[in-house]
């Protein structure tokens, strides 16, 4: 580059040398940036949270199963059905995460289930990983399948209705963690973000520090800032827009097998310590999952969170935690469904409450107290 400055004393011309050095600016405009803010605001509103029922069909029929149900498509379909017509579920419910066969079937009348969605206010979400492997050379560790083809799979669920959509990756304290798990977890959450935001879904990024093991609730600690920091050093070199994603972490609790319990509001103090320190406040929603705790015991740690203004939505998304309840009422029979629904609505009206931090215990039942705790879960 040069450029000439006339001085008026000496009339000569003055030219600046070349520096050598190239300047470059990146400024990230995506086609979609308007869509994602607007998605990740309506999920996150006030007083509602996410259904998560996107188990795959071997998970989904181990909940069958525990109630004495087939694992068949129709089963499958009809419980999902059950879940998504429920009235007045919008009132506490913004987003449900469903698996892939679950987004294109329809209700018996034939209204496809996007179309229940939609009418109902809620916004269709999509599960878009292949499930955890071994990760080779690592302590027992593994890792997330699903980088390839998934630009291709997201623009068809964009077309098929879906907004939002979920990859869930994991971390385990007693396996170490090894920096190599974490590091895939990290990166390949980032690649999945970068590319969902490119087709027009809002990401919810999961990297789950499971419950299994007997670490202390400060070990919890270390690991969940370690690896949500890894998380958005990756997403940040991945250019992700932090307004359009949605955040689902395990709260930090103390390991399943641990002796210490902690009470709500040492859990409260604990996740909201590490969020702070490792969350930006771009950031719209932090949508919780239960990872084993009871029905009561999530609800209660969610309310504990709420009791001061925080810098981004705290919320739930909730799948055993939501539908325990729903399962055992309804028992695959036809004239359940109507108490089943009821059920449902309890535990979505309870989370809501929760999340404005206004939760009163003192309506549940004993049963919401049951643990569900299941080593090593898988979706």
């Amino acid at each position: 580059m040069s450029f000439a400055l006339k001085s008026a004393a000496s009339a000569k011309t003055v030219r600046a040398q070349p520096s050598g050095r190239r300047a470059a600016v990146t400024v990230r405009a995506g086609k979609y940036d308007e869509e994602l803010i607007k998605t990740a605001g309506t999920i996150a509103s006030k007083g509602k949270g996410i259904m998560a029922m996107d188990e795959s069909n071997a998970t989904c029929g181990k909940r069958l199963d525990s109630i004495g149900v087939e694992n068949t498509e129709e089963n499958r379909r009809a419980y999902r059905e059950l879940l998504l017509v429920t009235p007045g579920l919008g009132q506490y419910i913004s987003g449900a995460i469903l698996f892939e066969e679950t987004l294109y079937q329809s209700t018996k009348e034939g209204k496809t289930f996007v179309q229940v969605m939609q009418e109902a206010g809620i916004v269709p979400g999509i599960k878009v990983d292949k499930g955890l492997v071994p990760l080779i050379n690592s302590n027992g560790e593994s890792w997330c399948m699903g980088l390839d083809g998934l630009d291709a799979r997201c623009s068809a669920y964009y077309k098929a209705g879906a907004r939002f959509c979920k990859w869930r990756s994991v971390i385990s304290i007693p396996a170490g963690p090894s920096m190599i798990a974490q590091r895939d977890c990290a990166y390949g959450l980032a690649r999945y973000a970068a590319i969902a935001q490119s087709c027009g879904l809002v990401p919810i990024v999961e990297p789950e520090v499971m419950l299994d093991g007997d670490q202390d609730i400060d070990q919890a600690m270390e690991a969940a800032q370690n690896i949500w920091a890894e998380t958005f050093k990756y997403m940040a070199d991945n250019k992700v827009m932090f307004e359009g994603i949605l955040l689902k972490p395990a709260m930090v609790t103390p390991g399943a097998d641990c002796k210490n319990k902690a009470g709500p509001e040492k859990v409260a103090e604990y996740t909201l310590k590490m969020l702070r320190r490792r969350v930006p406040p771009a950031v719209p929603g932090i949508m919780f999952l239960s990872g084993g705790q009871s029905e009561l015991e999530s609800t209660l740690n969610l309310n504990a969170m709420n009791q001061a203004p925080n810098p981004w939505h705290v919320s739930f998304s909730y799948a055993r935690a939501l539908q325990n309840s729903v399962l055992k009422t309804w028992q695959g029979k036809p004239e359940n469904v109507d108490a089943a629904q009821k059920a449902l609505l309890a535990r979505a009206s309870a989370n809501s409450m929760a999340q404005m931090g206004k939760y009163d215990p003192t309506k549940e039942s004993k049963s919401a107290g049951e643990g569900m705790y299941e080593k090593g879960y898988v979706y």
